[in-house]
């Protein structure tokens, strides 16, 4: 399956764990990508990302012609260092989120894997995507 969407990864235990970034064209999915990859995330996927299923478990990566490529709007698409796949672990919807939301999960393929709604511009973003990566374990669908 392909999906419009970015993805990026930060080391969580030791491994890869990955943000499936979605939300409508111009939203800011590259924008945040690029935030987050200069406080410490990778490139996976920029665009568009290939989602399979193994072992009761969601991957992603780049499709071959879009690897380490992702797009500076205002500028051009750049090369970038990547990763060539990652286990998503959480959905980041681009939104207004709200003040404390309840739990939320999103099925793709069907895997269960936590959500949350962010703001792309917010400053504060990438931080966000990373406390939530250590919050959620997504392999038992819950907060930790």
């Amino acid at each position: 399956m392909i999906r419009h969407a970015g993805l990026i990864a930060q080391r969580v235990g030791g491994r890869w764990i990955g943000v499936l970034i979605e939300g409508p064209s111009g939203a800011g999915k590259s924008d945040l990508a690029l935030r987050a990859i200069g406080q410490g995330f990778r490139l996976v996927a920029d665009d568009r990302v290939v989602l399979w299923t193994s072992g009761g478990r969601l991957y992603g990566r780049a499709p071959e012609a879009l690897h380490g490529l992702i797009e500076v709007r205002g500028l051009d698409v750049i090369r970038a260092d990547a990763l060539s796949l990652a286990e998503v672990g959480l959905v980041a919807r681009l939104g207004e989120p709200d003040r404390i939301p309840d739990p939320e999960f999103h099925d793709i393929l069907g895997v269960s894997i936590p959500a949350m709604t962010t703001s792309a511009f917010e400053e504060s973003a990438p931080a966000k995507l990373s406390r939530a990566l250590s919050s959620f374990d997504a392999a038992h669908n819950r907060r930790i």
